[in-house]
């Protein structure tokens, strides 16, 4: 292609501890912005599965929604998932935060034997079929592997062993990688960084997510 890819951002709330990390997001959002290309925000329309105090790590008795609190991050502009399709774009990614395996699936509570939620799992076999690059970061390549392990694609998380063989009882591989580095699958055209899974700084994150949309963009325009 001779034109930039466009990218898809699926967003799981706002906060690490309830949904996406922040750090993670927007540190993806600014290099896509970066690189020259462009982005669109989607979150999916639900109720978080709980509301955290940042400030105190402790569950609240509120309720809040996905999209509502992703476009928080978003600015406002964003759309839900049931409006994402594929002909729009070239590459999606899906930051990391506890939304991630909360929001988008229960792998909290249940592990690889989660339920995902449904536009989560469209939007990723929709992706992977039609050839757009995947990107994910953190714990959110654990719901990739969910969805996409069959066709054994790889992925990293950084290097927590017990999560590692858990991506492997989905079908997927996994792949030690460092922070500031990015894991990837040519053949099946998944790009994966670890992030806060193993980053001890934002810094750390952001070159993280730089070489992830880099990757990502040399896929999609080869």
């Amino acid at each position: 292609m001779n034109t930039m890819p466009r990218f898809a951002v699926i967003l799981s709330g706002s906060g690490r501890a309830d949904g996406s990390e922040i750090h993670e997001a927007v540190t993806a959002l600014l290099a896509i912005d970066k690189a020259g290309c462009t982005y669109q925000c989607f979150a999916p329309n639900i109720e978080q599965a709980a509301v955290i105090n940042h400030l105190t790590s402790e569950k609240t008795d509120e309720r809040r929604n996905v999209l509502v609190e992703s476009a928080r991050i978003a600015r406002g502009n964003i759309k839900p998932l049931d409006d994402f399709k594929t002909k729009d774009f070239e590459c999606i990614i899906f930051p990391g935060g506890l939304g991630a395996i909360t929001n988008w699936c229960d792998f909290a509570i249940t592990g690889v034997a989660c339920t995902v939620d449904n536009s989560i799992k469209r939007v990723l076999l929709e992706a992977y079929k039609e050839n757009l690059v995947i990107g994910a970061m953190c714990i959110a390549p654990v719901i990739v592997a969910k969805v996409l392990g069959e066709y054994g694609i790889t992925v990293t998380i950084g290097n927590d062993k017990t999560i590692a063989e858990k991506i492997k009882e989905t079908g997927a591989k996994h792949q030690n990688t460092d922070a500031k580095s990015a894991c990837v699958d040519e053949e099946n055209m998944v790009v994966t960084t670890p992030a806060y899974m193993l980053a001890n700084s934002i810094s750390e994150v952001a070159t993280g997510a730089e070489k992830m949309v880099q990757e990502m963009v040399r896929l999609a325009k080869s």
